[in-house]
């Protein structure tokens, strides 16, 4: 059973994905929010799995919770759903440790989806999302240099990882095996300095646009 946290300040639209998301035999929600500064409290009370977070609220907005929250927990998994497509959103939440970014033009069915995907160690962006990706980061000389010290195999995983394929599965993909893709991924992240797998996603993505 998988639990998850609604942060929304509506409370409609709170009520209603608790609604639906509770008649999921493997989705549990534990608790809603009307702030960043309440989930915090709730975080720490419930410890969800997953947390949907809106980004604009009061009090705490969403891009600040998330920060907080993952600081707390670096393998909790957020998924921002927003109305908002504004650049500076979508890539302060993704560098601050958001694992999606969806809209809330999304289906319920799509919602939940993502909930799954995202718990399994996936990264989901919606496609009005994805397009903007390659434009939010620009690469730094220093980036670029370290950029060709990446082996043929390091590139490889890196576009499987944008592409949103767990350790799991990219170990299936390449015939290796799982602690090895962990051993890669990790040696990414240091040469890339960069500190998350979603932050990867970006990277390849910017790299290939």
């Amino acid at each position: 059973m998988l639990n998850i946290l609604i942060v929304d300040d509506d409370a409609l639209i709170r009520d209603s994905l608790k609604l639906m998301i509770n008649l999921e035999d493997d989705l549990n929600v534990v608790d809603t929010c009307e702030n960043g500064q309440i989930a915090i409290e709730s975080y720490h009370k419930h410890h969800p799995d997953v947390i949907l977070m809106d980004i604009r609220m009061p009090v705490m907005d969403g891009v600040q919770c998330t920060k907080k929250i993952r600081d707390l927990d670096p393998n909790i998994k957020i998924i921002i759903l927003t109305t908002f497509k504004e650049d500076e959103y979508i890539k302060e939440a993704l560098k601050n440790g958001a694992a999606g970014y969806i809209l809330k033009n999304e289906s319920v069915e799509g919602i939940i989806e993502n909930i799954r995907t995202v718990y399994r160690g996936n990264v989901v962006i919606h496609a009005d999302i994805a397009s903007k990706l390659p434009n939010l980061i620009r690469e730094t000389p220093t980036k670029k240099r370290k950029d060709d010290l990446l082996t043929e195999r390091e590139i490889t995983i890196l576009k499987l990882v944008a592409e949103g394929l767990s350790n799991k599965e990219i170990a299936k993909e390449l015939f290796l095996s799982e602690g090895t893709v962990r051993n890669y991924i990790t040696k990414l992240l240091e040469k890339l300095d960069l500190k998350r797998r979603t932050q990867l996603a970006i990277y390849y993505l910017k790299r290939e646009g």
